[in-house]
C-alpha cells in the first residue's frame, strides 16, 4: 500500500481551488481533469472550487480566502514551475512537485542532462534548431527517430521520422510549439508508465502500466479521445521487470526533486529488455482515461481517495510551507 494519507479531515483542508483550464496546448484536456477531481473532491466533503487561471487572476485566490490549491493544470503555465511560483508568492500550498522540479521536469532536455548525469537510463538524443539539424540528428541516432518540442506533453508536435525526407515537415511541427526541438532515438519495444506517490524516501511507485495502442501510435486522439487503446494493470509483465521500472522512476522522481505526485512514462527496449525513461509528467492526467487513477485503483486506492490524498499533500517549497502538509 502507497504512504498516501486518505484518513483525511476534510475540514482541515479548508477552502480549496481546483487549477483547471489555463492558457496552454492541453486546456481541453486539462478541463476534463480538473472536473473530475474538482468531482471526487466535493464527494468527500472538501468545500472545492473550480478556478481557471486564464479567465481569473491569481491574486484572486488569495483575496476568495483559498487555503490549498489542487493543480490540475497541464502543460506551459501550469506544471512548468510559473504557477507554482506564483503560489509560492502568494503562500496558498498547492499539490504536485515546487518550482524548480516542475520548471525542470516539463523541459524534456534539462531532464535527460540530469537523468543521464545520474547514471538513469534515458535514449540518446540531439536537440535541434533547423531542418537541415533534424536530418543530422537521423544520421547520428539512426530510424526511426521521435522528434518533439522539449516542453509540451500529451504527443502534442511529435512526428515518428523514419527517413531524411520527413525531418522538415517533423521540425516546422515541433517548432510550431516551442523553438527548442528534442530529436530522440526511438526504442522499439513495450510502452509502459508508472505513477510515484510521496516524497523523499518515502516516495513510492505504484503498479506499472503496459499501454497497447492501435498500430503503436499513442498519439493526442488515442490517449484521451478512443477505447482502442489497451491498458494493462496489472502489467502482465515478468515480476522482476516490473519491479525494476517502479525502482527506476523513484531514482527518476527524486533525482529531480519532486514531491506529491507525478507519473513517468518508459519504453522496454524488445531486444534486450531494458527500460528507457522518455518524460516524466509533474501534473498528470485526472480524465476518464487517465493512468494515475487506474494504477491507484491497482493498489486499492478509489479515485476519491487518490485525489484527497494528493490534496493533504499540498505544501510551499519554503519549510513554513511544508509543515502545512497533512502528513500520514
Amino acid at each position: 500500500m502507497t504512504q498516501l494519507n486518505t484518513n483525511v479531515d476534510v475540514k482541515a483542508l479548508g477552502k480549496v481551488a481546483v487549477l483547471m483550464g489555463g492558457s496552454s496546448a492541453e486546456r481541453e484536456v486539462s478541463l476534463m481533469s480538473g472536473t473530475g477531481v474538482l468531482q471526487a473532491l466535493r464527494s468527500r466533503g472538501v468545500d472545492a472550487h473550480a478556478f481557471d487561471p486564464s479567465e481569473t487572476d491569481l491574486i484572486e485566490l488569495k483575496r476568495g480566502g483559498y487555503a490549498r490549491c489542487f493543480i490540475a493544470l497541464h502543460g506551459r503555465h501550469g506544471e512548468d514551475g510559473t504557477v507554482q511560483g506564483a503560489l509560492e508568492l502568494l503562500g496558498i500550498p498547492y499539490t504536485g512537485p515546487g518550482v524548480m522540479a516542475s520548471s525542470i521536469a516539463i523541459d524534456k532536455i534539462m531532464t535527460k542532462r540530469i537523468w543521464r548525469f545520474e547514471g538513469l537510463s534515458t535514449p540518446d538524443w540531439r536537440l535541434v534548431s533547423s531542418a537541415a539539424e533534424t536530418e543530422q540528428a537521423l544520421q547520428a541516432l539512426g530510424a526511426p527517430m521521435i522528434v518533439k518540442p522539449s516542453r509540451e506533453g500529451s504527443t502534442i508536435g511529435l512526428t515518428k521520422v523514419t527517413s531524411p525526407e520527413q525531418c522538415a515537415k517533423a521540425y516546422a511541427l515541433a517548432s510550431q510549439y516551442d523553438p527548442e526541438v528534442l530529436c530522440e532515438q526511438f526504442i522499439e519495444g513495450d510502452e509502459t508508465t508508472c505513477p510515484v506517490l510521496g516524497e523523499g524516501a518515502a516516495a513510492q511507485a505504484l503498479p506499472v502500466i503496459r499501454i497497447v495502442a492501435p498500430e503503436g501510435n499513442y498519439d493526442y486522439q488515442n490517449k484521451y479521445f478512443t477505447d482502442t487503446t489497451q491498458y494493462h494493470c496489472p502489467s502482465g509483465l515478468p515480476a522482476h521487470e516490473e519491479a525494476a521500472i517502479q525502482r527506476l522512476v523513484e531514482k527518476a522522481f527524486r533525482a529531480l526533486g519532486c514531491r506529491g505526485w507525478a507519473r513517468a512514462d518508459i519504453m522496454i527496449r524488445a531486444s534486450d529488455r531494458q527500460p528507457f525513461l522518455l518524460e516524466i509528467n509533474t501534473s498528470p492526467g485526472m480524465t476518464g482515461h487517465s493512468l494515475v487513477p487506474m494504477s491507484a485503483r491497482a493498489a486499492g486506492l478509489s479515485y476519491e481517495d487518490l485525489c484527497v490524498g494528493i490534496l493533504a499533500t499540498a505544501s510551499l517549497d519554503s519549510a513554513a510551507g511544508h509543515e502545512g502538509a497533512i502528513q500520514p
